[in-house]
């Protein structure tokens, strides 16, 4: 299969990208002559940037009708994107081959080796024209295109050839999902030959590096550590004056757990901590293949012992009732163990419906398109607040029209591979994205909310710990960035377009709690909450994806066997027998490993998305080297060294809030 290279086309109608003004300005400050300008530039732009709440999968969540031509993705991003779905479909294809080699998929006559093979030779004729495509766009010096820096694949880009090759780019992506996906026959076939183990789910990383955590998942410290560090560390929750009335855990059986530590004692310390996964009630469990899936809404209890930092697993109950589901508690013994290993499979299980549906999907992804498309339609380019916004928006709109047509879609991954109908899974979605408090999800208040605030007795929380850091770095740019256009806090009130921004926002984007805007200081906290959430809050959810996720076996999106009813009586087999089938694993290996690897624009990095990609703040009271942007860069350069050092003291690394691994924006 060839891939020929597209003819240029004209420059007349290579894409532009509007860029923020040299001196932007508040409307109530301009001359009539300039306020007709910007609200016929309004009007032009509310013609492109159109609300819908009309879109199937998401019914109700305020969306962009369509992906505006300037919100499509750079070639770098592209070029990125393939670079690593090469990498994952070349895995899951060597990892079929060998599934044809076991016997397991298609017979004599009717093997699908050629067409693996296939499929194999035309990645590399993908890989070809990428990289092709990469060389014409910018100029190279040695090593991997893939691994190139950005800036390095972006340099000199050709603007006239731009639509074409993006064009070409976007159909390798679309091939290589194609490529990404499993069918039943391969879902009935792959590891029917050979016994269900940890070792065979490792297998299906045959070409990429197994993670650590496959090693280490089993661990009842691992299995705490997750809670502060893993995909979704927003869930911990300290239980205050007592446990609750449906966790009826005994004295007893709590100081039989915590060496040396009462119940009484932990709860009037604030040592007790609670995951409690009721929300997902709104599941109906699906089905795969006629194979029922299991969807539960445990909760687990954790504790800080005495003089320690660190959680310890305490019980897990696998539902809500404990009438119907007994407590379990970590147990050495040889009739106990596996029920406790089946017991956490139940959490891990929750967790990963929690975290992709909740915590990942509906409060970053769902969120930040409501603030782009009211920025876009209310804050004309010329306004300050418009020039700090948009770059966090990049590829937010394209990204998420996908996850809308595909990932959450009857027939998708989610469909596929998570507990509940594709039609509740939807639906719990869209819940959580119109529950979402805009203030009461602020960091500080959220932490304060479920009481593990830096002054709690969960001293070893990394998330919190640097999650605050980024969001005071990003609350002081935000600060110094806003008092340079707004002199008092006059200034916001009298600003009618801010006003429609915001009355927008609480109206027909629908974000709870959002209201009038009438000091310096709140707008600073929310255009800080808006960034944050658009780049670090997105990073902590969607990278661990890779490191943790991809391994199905430490987290997933279904059970394949009931909740055990008692402790007592099981055995590796059937811990073993609640986890996916293995092409399933395979399809949520692939999903998330591509949605986990893509790094693209680091946080404080504001460049124009189109040719030819110019340093985007164009106001040299902002750029300046005594400006807020200097600053900010500089502090972000403090956090990343900061983080570096926790690392080093800490048991394990959390290398999420890393600045330079937190993308500006959601484009992945």
């Amino acid at each position: 299969m060839s891939y020929p290279m597209p003819q240029p086309i004209s420059p007349a109608t290579a894409p532009t990208v509007p860029m923020p003004a040299s001196d932007p300005t508040l409307p109530q400050n301009d001359t009539p002559a300039q306020q007709a300008a910007r609200a016929a530039q309004l009007t032009a732009t509310q013609a492109v940037y159109t609300w819908t709440t009309d879109v199937p999968t998401l019914p109700g969540v305020p969306l962009a009708t369509s992906v505006p031509k300037n919100d499509e993705p750079t070639i770098a991003w592209f070029v990125i994107l393939i670079g690593v779905g090469l990498g994952v479909v070349r895995n899951a294809l060597t990892v079929k081959l060998g599934g044809v080699d076991a016997g397991e998929l298609g017979g004599e006559l009717d093997s699908p080796r050629a067409e693996y093979e296939a499929a194999l030779a035309e990645c590399d004729a993908i890989e070809a024209s990428a990289a092709k495509i990469a060389a014409e766009h910018g100029v190279h010096t040695g090593g991997n295109i893939f691994e190139r820096m950005i800036g390095d694949v972006e340099n000199a880009v050709a603007a006239a050839e731009r639509d074409a090759h993006v064009a070409l780019l976007q159909g390798y992506k679309d091939r290589l999902e194609e490529l990404m996906k499993v069918n039943e026959e391969e879902v009935a076939g792959l590891g029917s030959k050979t016994p269900r183990s940890i070792e065979a789910y490792r297998a299906l990383f045959a070409t990429l590096p197994v993670p650590g955590v496959s090693y280490m998942f089993q661990d009842d410290s691992e299995f705490a550590r997750l809670r502060v560090q893993g995909p979704n560390c927003m869930l911990i929750t300290a239980v205050g004056d007592a446990l609750p009335a449906n966790f009826p855990l005994s004295a007893a059986k709590y100081s039989a757990v915590v060496n040396g530590d009462t119940l009484g004692a932990a709860l009037a310390d604030g040592r007790l901590f609670l995951l409690d996964y009721k929300p997902l009630e709104v599941l109906d469990p699906g089905t795969y293949g006629g194979q029922a899936k299991y969807a539960w809404q445990p909760m687990a209890l954790f504790a800080v012992p005495p003089g320690g930092s660190a959680l310890v697993p305490v019980a897990i109950q696998c539902g809500q009732d404990p009438a119907d589901t007994p407590i379990f508690t970590p147990s050495p013994a040889a009739d106990k163990l596996w029920g406790w290993e089946m017991a956490k499979f139940v959490v891990q299980v929750a967790d990963g419906n929690y975290h992709e549906l909740f915590a990942h999907l509906a409060r970053t992804h769902l969120v930040i398109e409501a603030f782009a498309v009211a920025t876009h339609r209310h804050l004309a380019e010329i306004h300050p607040i418009w020039a700090l916004l948009v770059p966090h928006f990049e590829g937010t709109l394209f990204i998420n029209e996908q996850a809308a047509t595909s990932l959450i879609a009857a027939g998708g991954p989610i469909d596929h591979i998570f507990a509940g109908t594709i039609t509740s899974s939807q639906l719990a979605a869209v819940d959580a994205r119109l529950a979402f408090d805009f203030y009461g999800k602020m960091p500080h208040a959220d932490f304060s909310a479920r009481g593990v605030g830096i002054d709690s007795a969960l001293a070893d929380y990394p998330y919190r710990d640097d999650a605050l850091l980024v969001w005071d770095a990003i609350h002081e740019w935000a600060r110094q960035y806003v008092d340079l256009y707004y002199a008092h806090d006059a200034d916001v009130v009298a600003d009618t377009e801010l006003t429609a921004w915001a009355a927008c926002l609480a109206g027909e984007a629908k974000i709870k709690g959002f209201g009038p805007v009438t000091t310096r200081a709140q707008l600073a906290e929310i255009c800080t909450m808006v960034m944050f959430t658009a780049s670090a809050q997105h990073a902590a959810v969607n990278f661990p994806q890779k490191d943790i996720m991809a391994f199905a076996p430490a987290i997933t999106g279904a059970g394949w066997q009931a909740a055990p009813n008692g402790q007592r009586g099981h055995d590796k087999a059937g811990w073993l027998a609640m986890m996916p089938p293995m092409a399933l694993a395979l399809e949520q290996l692939n999903v998330l490993e591509l949605l986990g690897s893509v790094h693209y624009r680091p946080l404080g990095d504001y460049r124009s998305n189109a040719f030819p990609y110019p340093l985007w703040f164009q106001d040299p009271r902002v750029t300046g080297v005594e400006g807020p942007l200097a600053w900010f860069q500089a502090a972000l350069q403090g956090v990343e060294a900061e983080i570096i050092q926790r690392n080093s003291e800490r048991m394990q690394p959390y290398p999420y809030l890393l600045p330079s691994l937190i993308p500006t924006s959601i484009n992945i």
